[in-house]
């Protein structure tokens, strides 16, 4: 058997299949495991390289993990395996085809699709197709056992892992909550593992050298008691340390955040501790139209609390398209969030994920989505498609300029006075009708941009841009050389009061890089 998936990028490591490995002899019987292997790829390889370097294992199964992602990649790879071996049984699993499976090419070209945990059922079916009876069904419910009767993964990280991947872990699986577009609205509730023998291999990973841990857990935050243990122990391997050696990401219910995490919070080094804050939407309607159950005044309370009272590094999420959102009403949340100041605002648009409850809304609100992957929203009732467009031309343009960190003065000139949300969006639409691309931007070119529109459309004061600009530029560590920053670079880089040809023009940029340093 090989176990095997199209990760994003190298430094993702599947724990999913990690957990179908290490449950291949518990569920599947003693042998089972020996006879299987582990192969990653990226989207990026080319599926013939992928099916080539599958059949040299020369397998009898292969098992693929399908999420959204790599669903298009991976369907690829699924076709030329069928087309060069069909004796080859080959198997689904994963969200991507948990649901909808009888529309999906993937699942038509494959032998066995199993729905939802696949802990057991993998190697139940694995031992099956090896040794008999066959399975008479194609589509395979999962089957979901008592956490206690899963053997945990982190075993089966490498050394290689350890030292340049992501290692992702969990402590609980599911969530209460039910978010309708969201896939963990359909789990009935959240399932903790048992917390000794979790902590242990926490234990166990930080002793052969882990230093960068990421939990998937949908709520990290719900079970006081447990939050407590685990943001302890990371903590005692913290203290001594003059720089933080670990790095720990956590998913966060952002109103809830009991005085006791708040304590621990609060001692945890600048750089070792990141927190993702799912905001969604600050409007009140259509967080009820979405099933979705959030305090906002606490919510708010406690983001600021993070940010002015902790050194976390606070990651907060908005979704744009949510029935019934006008961009009115999310420009007022987006502008909320922007004054609590997180570190980022990680700005989606819907998607429909198959099988979330979100599509209850879809005649209601005339909701349109892209019919392949990442099946985003095209419009709805409330935002025709060019705003859908210009929104989504935003989200990229806000990644690049706000969240990159390298423009944070900058940043607070082209957003200061009124609404932010109002100002970054009449950037943005200048921005596409300049240049009309959304991707390719060399440093440099965007340092130019942003000084042409704020000095021209904004009417700021080119020495005050140039200023905001250069100590964004010098800050960020790099060493090409905008045409807006050409003078000031030379003074900085050479020492010389100027080049040859000294205007006035120059000497004030002069005048307002010695402001900008000091």
């Amino acid at each position: 058997m090989v176990l095997t998936t199209l990760n994003a990028k190298y430094i993702h490591a599947s724990l999913g299949l990690r957990y179908l490995l290490a449950n291949m002899d518990v569920h599947g019987g003693a042998g089972l495991k020996a006879q299987t292997q582990l192969r990653e790829f990226v989207i990026a390889q080319r599926p013939l390289q992928i099916v080539e370097e599958l059949l040299a294992l020369e397998p009898r199964i292969i098992g693929l993990g399908i999420y959204i992602w790599n669903v298009v990649e991976t369907t690829q790879v699924v076709a030329l395996l069928k087309a060069l071996r069909p004796d080859i049984k080959i198997i689904l699993g994963g969200p991507e085809v948990s649901f909808e499976t009888d529309a999906q090419d993937i699942c038509r070209l494959a032998d066995h699709v199993i729905t939802g945990w696949g802990d057991v059922s993998f190697p139940k079916l694995c031992r099956a197709l090896l040794d008999g009876p066959q399975p008479l069904m194609k589509v395979i419910a999962g089957e979901q056992p008592a956490l206690d009767a899963i053997t945990l993964p982190y075993d089966e990280y490498t050394a290689e892992d350890l030292t340049k991947r992501l290692l992702y872990v969990e402590a609980s699986r599911g969530c209460p909550f039910k978010c309708e577009f969201c896939l963990s609205s359909l789990d009935q509730t959240a399932w903790a593992f048992d917390l000794d023998a979790f902590m242990q291999e926490m234990d166990t990973l930080y002793q052969r050298g882990a230093r960068n841990f990421k939990f998937v857990d949908r709520t990290f935050n719900l079970k006081v008691d447990f939050s407590v243990r685990i943001l302890q122990f990371f903590l005692d391997r913290l203290q001594g340390h003059s720089a933080p050696e670990l790095f720990i990401h956590f998913e966060v219910v952002p109103d809830s955040l009991h005085d006791r995490l708040k304590e621990l919070i609060a001692q945890f080094p600048a750089g070792s501790l990141q927190f993702e804050v799912g905001i969604q939407s600050f409007n009140p309607d259509v967080q009820q139209r979405i099933s979705r159950r959030q305090d906002n005044a606490k919510t708010a309370e406690n983001l600021r609390w993070l940010v002015t009272q902790s050194r976390a590094h606070v990651h907060a999420d908005l979704i744009f398209g949510l029935p019934g959102e006008t961009l009115a009403s999310f420009a007022d949340g987006f502008d909320k969030l922007y004054e609590l100041a997180p570190h980022e605002i990680q700005f989606g648009i819907l998607k429909r994920l198959r099988g979330t409850p979100i599509t209850r809304h879809t005649a209601g609100y005339a909701m349109v989505y892209e019919p392949q992957t990442p099946y985003t929203i095209l419009q709805n009732s409330t935002v025709d498609f060019v705003t859908m467009q210009r929104i989504k031309r935003f989200a990229r343009y806000w990644d690049m300029l706000a969240n990159s960190g390298r423009f944070s003065s900058s940043i607070k000139l082209l957003l200061g006075g009124g609404s932010a949300f109002n100002h970054f969006l009449s950037f943005s639409d200048w921005l596409w009708q300049t240049t009309g691309k959304t991707h390719e931007f060399a440093q440099e070119k965007l340092v130019d941009l942003l000084h042409d529109y704020l000095t021209h459309t904004g009417a700021l004061a080119p020495d005050q841009v140039r200023a905001a600009l250069l100590a964004d530029y010098l800050a960020s560590g790099a060493r090409g050389k905008p045409q807006c920053l050409a003078t000031s670079l030379f003074i900085h880089r050479t020492g010389s009061a100027a080049p040859p040809g000294s205007s006035l023009a120059q000497r004030q940029t002069r005048h307002a890089l010695q402001n900008a340093v000091a």
